[in-house]
């Protein structure tokens, strides 16, 4: 996760979590939200039956058999990713996949996303590159790419309150929450805030995860202070109707 997203060129910045640490990654990922809340707001907000869903950012491609399993036969899934090493881990995921619904993983960026105009009913960016300012040549894709009626969902840090988001300033004092709600806000974007878990199996996978996401002198602070394998978590999850 990079707190504060693309430029405006055609590269992508790297984030170096999940370039870097891929493994750790993934059990990061399974550790995110055990209790399934913020899939179930994504839900309640635009049911994904039948629905054409773009996962802007895949990654490893974690969460694009999930969204299979809910678009059903008649929906397809498409992960866009720009680390190649990452693109492969995503489409050597999804190859046992059943032949409905489509899920396919293609190489490319936010700012230049790889497919026609109108042919996406959702889009999540799952802390993938939307952080505020800088990221409006990405929202001009989205805008283009989502059907009359589509959802776009942008994932990211509530930095404002949980321990994470405490730890979270600390590593990123230059994040501004105030101007980051300000963006969204100007550009129509509601919020739903919600407080999850991260939640690992064992000790050793926690500190892997922390060490991860945080300097090395501050994830050692962290980790000498926080005990256990779990950790309250804050999040906004920024959503729109185009």
């Amino acid at each position: 996760m990079h707190p504060y997203g693309e430029g405006c060129g055609r590269a992508a910045i790297p984030s170096p979590n999940i370039w870097d640490h891929p493994a750790i990654y993934e059990i990061e990922n399974r550790a995110v939200d055990p209790d399934g809340l913020l899939l179930a707001a994504m839900q309640r907000i635009h049911p994904l039956a039948g629905a054409d869903v773009l996962d802007l950012g895949c990654g490893s491609g974690f969460h694009l058999p999930v969204f299979a399993a809910l678009v059903g036969p008649s929906g397809s899934v498409t992960g866009v990713e720009p680390h190649p090493p990452l693109v492969a881990a995503a489409q050597s995921r999804v190859q046992s996949l059943p032949a409905t619904p489509l899920v396919r993983v293609l190489a490319g960026v936010a700012q230049a996303i790889p497919r026609p105009d109108r042919s996406a009913d959702v889009m999540q960016a799952r802390w993938a590159y939307f952080f505020g300012p800088g990221c409006e040549p990405g929202l001009a894709e989205v805008a283009r790419v989502l059907r009359p009626g589509g959802t776009a969902f942008v994932i990211d840090n509530d930095a404002t309150t949980s321990t994470f988001g405490r730890w979270f300033r600390r590593e990123h004092p230059r994040y501004d929450p105030a101007a980051i709600e300000r963006f969204w806000a100007r550009r129509g974007y509601r919020r739903e805030r919600i407080a999850m878990r991260w939640s690992m199996h064992t000790r050793a996978d926690f500190e892997a995860a922390v060490r991860i996401e945080f300097s090395p002198a501050v994830a050692s602070a962290f980790l000498a202070d926080h005990a256990g394998c779990e950790v309250d978590y804050a999040v906004n999850l920024w959503w729109s109707r185009y």
